[in-house]
């Protein structure tokens, strides 16, 4: 999932570059909205990377408990 972040942000920036070199202000304001997108497809990915781990950890858990009883 870290790979996913990264590939997003590297979108972003990307996007970020496209936006500086754009002659057009409809091409410019396109590419910051898509970076825009991109950044928050990042923190969306590291979020769900966070609540799975947790997640995992709280199954892992419950089983050791349970093999325990």
């Amino acid at each position: 999932m870290a790979d996913d972040a990264q590939f997003y942000r590297a979108r972003a920036e990307q996007e970020r570059a496209n936006a500086q070199a754009a002659r057009l202000d409809n091409v410019r304001e396109r590419c910051d909205r898509a970076a825009t997108t991109w950044e928050a497809m990042a923190v969306r990915a590291e979020q769900t990377q966070v609540r799975r781990a947790a997640r995992e950890a709280a199954t892992a858990e419950a089983r050791v408990a349970t093999l325990q009883d």
